[in-house]
């Protein structure tokens, strides 16, 4: 499944990454964690990694490549099931700030 959005800030980058996520995996959004964690090329900022967790140990993540504008969601068993292409998003750069 392949999709465009426009996330022009984290907040609406994170929330969207929450609904696909869990929509993949029947999970109630309000119910579930979400962590985040920053991804740096050579020192600099340059995307973040999110990971959100369900029953029975199931673990789903995704990545938002900052310089190539995309959000790669993969299952529990490391398969990609979606990207989001961004038309909008948060400069990578600005991440650390």
């Amino acid at each position: 499944m392949e999709s465009v959005a426009i996330l022009p800030t984290v907040d609406e980058l994170r929330r969207h990454v929450l609904q696909v996520l869990c929509q993949h995996d029947r999970l109630d959004p309000e119910q579930t964690p979400i962590s985040q964690g920053l991804i740096t090329r050579r020192g600099k900022p340059c995307g973040l990694f999110f990971q959100v967790q369900g029953p029975r140990m199931l673990k789903t993540y995704a990545v938002w490549a900052g310089e190539e504008n995309r959000i790669l969601f993969y299952d529990c068993s490391g398969a990609r099931f979606a990207v989001t292409r961004l038309a909008d998003a948060p400069d990578p750069r600005k991440l650390a700030a």
